[in-house]
This record gives structure tokens, C-alpha cells and sequence, in this order.
């Protein structure tokens, strides 16, 4: 099993409060019988696959290609699981409830007993997840959306949500603790979307560990040996300030902005490409310079290709996705059936979420 994202079309309006307390109660009794028959570390990594999470949210009730899909079901599951015992907790959410995650990871660890340590690292994966999907996969999906899920022994998944303005679309992405050995280098995959991006910055992929490394090594010169050829070469700085986005004044220097930063870059030393890129202030402008930089300097190529792997299928309410591993799949029908028909809710209730469910894969 491993993580990835899908792409969703942007729907207006709200979930209406009848529906919304439906999916909570459904939900937390799935969550209750899968924790139960399977354990936590399996529900971790049920949500971290886009698949199994978007059935989940078809079986709840909801417009299952909806953008509005992943935010209102992380709500509902974390009203849910707020007022239940399962050792499993929603953290975060869309817009200004994201920015209350470490809190709420501190006072949760306080809560089940967690060291310092271990909260602290929880802290950082909140974050540096954030980070990466922002920052170093520049797709063109600026995030709005980040549940943090966490269980009372430390694992973790994250599903984060990014809009993009100009094609009306959402991408959603997924981790989980137990795939993430470098949360700069292929930290996510089996990505799924139904369209490639043309010219995607993506600095995590394999293919741009050199220029990782290359941007650690442009941090440790004097900012004045850095920018130096690229003041000498007129083409070049035109090039690099006006197709990426940089700023010239009438003089032609470059941006004080871009140059404060290599050199506050510079008095912090980064020992590697994760330390650069989590330092405060350094975000998607500053990612693509020092990997255009290293290009121009030491000649090493970062990947410009989107991540997607394979297709997530869209056709509209009657639409169903495509199953790209069917054993996965069929063992995701398995799980949400025998949730459905042990979950403690009216017989009413779990007739209508298998019919969501057999129409949804079939």
C-alpha cells in the first residue's frame, strides 16, 4: 500500500446539517468495526490510499467527485472521533483550522501520555508534509485543506487538499508514516489524477537529488559569488527573473528579496536539501530560483514532470473510478462491506449505505 493524490472538480455550497450528522454517526461505527477487526495501523493505511478514501466518502452519502468530498468527510470523521475511545484522531481541516494542528497535536500527545520527542517529530510531519505538496511539487494546487490523522502510538497520515484557480479543479493528496523514509525524495506514490500538469517543478522526485544537493552547495557560497554570473549574463537574468516570476528594478539588479534570503540561507548552513527547504520563509519563489540556479551554476536538471502514475476517472455522478489494482480494490469492497454490516446503526441506514456502496463499484 502506498500514498498518493486524486483530482477532484471544485463544488459550490455546503453540506446540508442532515446529511452532515448522518456521515458522522455512519462514520465513526465503519471506523469502530475496522479499528476493531483490523487495528489501527490498517485504518491509517486505508486513508492513505485515494481510492479506498473516496469509496469511503460514497458510502457516507457524499458527491462522491467532489472537491467538497475530502473536507466534508475529514469533518465529519473528526467530530466523530472526537467523542469516541478508538485511539485515532482527525486533526486540522480547511482554511484557518489547518493552522491549529501543532496545538492540537500538543494537547492531544499531552492527552495520551506522548514524549516530547515524539510529539515534536508528529509536529514536524504536520508540517513538512505541508511543505512539500506547497512548495517543492509546484503543480499549480496552492493547499487550503490539511487533516492530520494520528493514533495514540504515533503513526500518522495526512490528507491535504490544494486548489487551483485557473482549471476549477482540487488535488488531493495522502501520506503515511509507515512509506515516509525522506520527506524530500519520492515521499508519496501510486498518484492518481486525470490530468498531467505541463512544466511541474517537482523537486522530490528522484530524478532531482542532485539538484537538491546542488541548491545545499549554491547556500553555502557567499550570495555575491552566486548571483554574480547571472548579473554578468543579461539573457540569463532576463530569463530567470521574467519566466519565473522574479522581480527587476530599473537597474536591472536582482530582487533584495531573493538576495536576503540566500544570505539568511547562508548564515544558517544547511547540512541538507530537508533542513534548506523546512528553514522559515522558504517557499515555493525561493524552491525554483536555487533549482534554476544549480541549473545555470553546476549544470544539474531538476524534474519538470507531474508525479501523476495512472488516471483517477471522472465522468460525472454515474461515473465510478477506474480500478487500477483490483486485489486492492476487491480487499477495500471487503472492508467497507463487513464495516457497514457490523456498524451499530439502523438497518434503514445500512441498506442504503450497501446500495452506495455496490453501485459505486459496480
Amino acid at each position: 500500500m502506498r500514498t498518493g493524490h486524486a483530482d477532484l472538480p471544485l463544488h459550490p455550497g455546503k453540506c446540508p446539517p442532515w446529511l452532515f450528522g448522518r456521515m458522522k454517526k455512519l462514520g465513526g461505527a465503519i471506523t469502530e468495526v475496522i479499528i476493531l477487526e483490523y487495528g489501527r495501523d490498517e485504518y491509517l493505511k486505508r486513508l492513505s490510499n485515494p481510492y479506498f478514501f473516496q469509496s469511503l466518502g460514497c458510502v457516507l452519502g457524499f458527491d462522491w467527485h467532489s472537491s467538497g468530498l475530502t473536507t466534508t468527510v475529514c469533518g465529519a470523521l473528526k467530530e466523530a472521533l472526537m467523542k469516541e475511545n478508538q485511539g485515532v484522531i482527525f486533526l486540522g481541516g480547511k482554511g484557518k483550522a489547518s493552522k491549529k494542528t501543532p496545538d492540537e497535536i500538543q494537547d492531544i500527545g499531552e492527552e495520551w501520555n506522548l514524549s516530547t520527542s515524539k510529539i515534536k517529530s508528529l509536529t514536524y510531519a504536520s508540517k513538512a508534509s505541508a511543505k512539500v505538496d506547497n512548495s517543492l511539487l509546484q503543480d499549480g494546487y496552492q493547499l487550503y485543506h490539511h487533516s492530520f490523522v494520528m493514533t495514540e502510538d504515533g503513526k500518522w497520515a495526512v490528507i491535504q487538499q490544494g486548489m487551483n484557480d485557473f482549471n476549477k479543479y482540487a488535488r488531493r493528496y495522502h501520506w503515511l508514516s509507515d512509506n515516509v523514509t525522506n520527506f524530500v525524495v519520492e515521499p508519496h506514490s501510486a498518484i492518481c489524477c486525470d490530468t498531467l500538469g505541463e512544466s511541474v517543478l517537482n523537486m522530490i522526485a528522484r530524478e532531482s537529488e542532485e539538484s537538491q544537493k546542488a541548491s545545499v552547495d549554491l547556500i553555502k557560497e557567499n550570495p555575491e559569488n552566486i548571483l554574480r554570473p547571472i548579473k554578468q549574463n543579461r539573457d540569463i537574468k532576463q530569463s530567470l527573473l521574467v519566466d519565473y516570476g522574479f522581480s527587476m528594478g530599473t537597474k536591472h539588479e536582482i530582487d533584495l528579496g531573493l538576495y536576503k534570503k540566500l544570505m539568511d540561507l547562508n548564515e544558517f548552513h544547511p547540512e541538507s536539501y530537508e533542513e534548506l527547504v523546512m528553514f522559515k520563509g522558504i517557499g515555493p519563489k525561493t524552491v525554483r530560483a536555487l533549482a534554476l540556479m544549480s541549473e545555470l551554476i553546476y549544470g544539474t536538471k531538476p524534474s519538470w514532470k507531474d508525479p501523476a502514475r495512472f488516471s483517477f476517472s471522472h465522468g460525472g455522478k454515474d461515473g465510478f473510478p477506474y480500478p487500477v489494482d483490483r486485489p486492492l480494490m476487491d480487499s477495500s469492497i471487503e472492508i467497507l462491506k463487513s464495516a457497514v454490516e457490523e456498524a451499530k446503526i439502523g438497518n434503514d441506514e445500512k441498506l442504503k449505505a450497501m446500495r452506495r456502496l455496490k453501485e459505486y463499484f459496480s
